[in-house]
């Protein structure tokens, strides 16, 4: 790892990153997680911590070779995490939140189907629903990793909802998206569903989508 200024920063970042979930209403106590790619591994929150009462040295370092350091365990969930670092080089973060509105549709196993064009953000004509398996097992990383195929972001059954972006900040925003985008389809189910968006026109969206916010 780099020097000690760096991991302090990264560090206090992750920290801040999970209390922001809250703050956005993404989360609650000690639910979900966060992490950020450093090297060869991440840093990521502790498991079981509510994120107010934690101190930046209690986010730890796991490898991708699964090697954890660090005065607190890692989050149960740092399999997926682990495995989305490996097979996605362009996740720089990850967040995990057990948002209200994705567990609502999670909990159905509903993916978000192209009810809005804004469903193209995080990489196709769906945000799929990742089938169920129990917290932390590596069931559970293969189905997350299997539902993000093309996609940045994927539901989890029964759970909650992952995305990755290119770091913190990105990550954070794209979760705070995903959650509006879940609230809005669960409101669009509760007057008869909606009429869904062509796979021409999402095709059409996809593309306006690979220079989107670039200046």
């Amino acid at each position: 790892m780099s020097g000690a200024t760096d991991v302090a920063a990264l560090q206090a970042a992750v920290l801040a990153t999970a209390r922001a979930m809250s703050a956005e209403r993404l989360n609650r106590g000690a639910a979900g997680n966060v992490s950020v790619r450093h090297g060869d591994g991440f840093f990521i929150t502790p498991t079981g911590m509510a994120y107010e009462a934690c101190a930046p040295e209690d986010v730890g370092f796991v490898g991708l070779d699964g090697r954890c350091e660090g005065r607190r365990k890692p989050s149960s969930e740092w399999r997926f995490h682990r495995d989305i670092y490996a097979a996605r080089p362009a996740a720089g973060a990850i967040v995990h939140a057990h948002a209200p509105f994705a567990v609502s549709l999670a909990c159905m196993g509903r993916a978000v189907p192209p009810f809005h064009y804004m469903v193209a953000r995080f990489g196709g004509s769906d945000v799929r629903c990742a089938d169920y398996a129990t917290f932390g097992s590596q069931a559970l990383s293969d189905a997350v990793v299997k539902a993000l195929e093309d996609r940045c972001a994927c539901l989890m059954a029964h759970h909650g909802m992952v995305v990755f972006g290119r770091d913190l900040d990105h990550a954070l925003a794209l979760a705070v998206e995903l959650e509006v985008l879940c609230e809005q389809y669960w409101r669009v189910l509760q007057i008869g569903g909606p009429r869904l968006l062509t796979f021409e026109e999402m095709a059409r969206v996809l593309e306006k989508f690979v220079d989107y916010g670039r200046q």
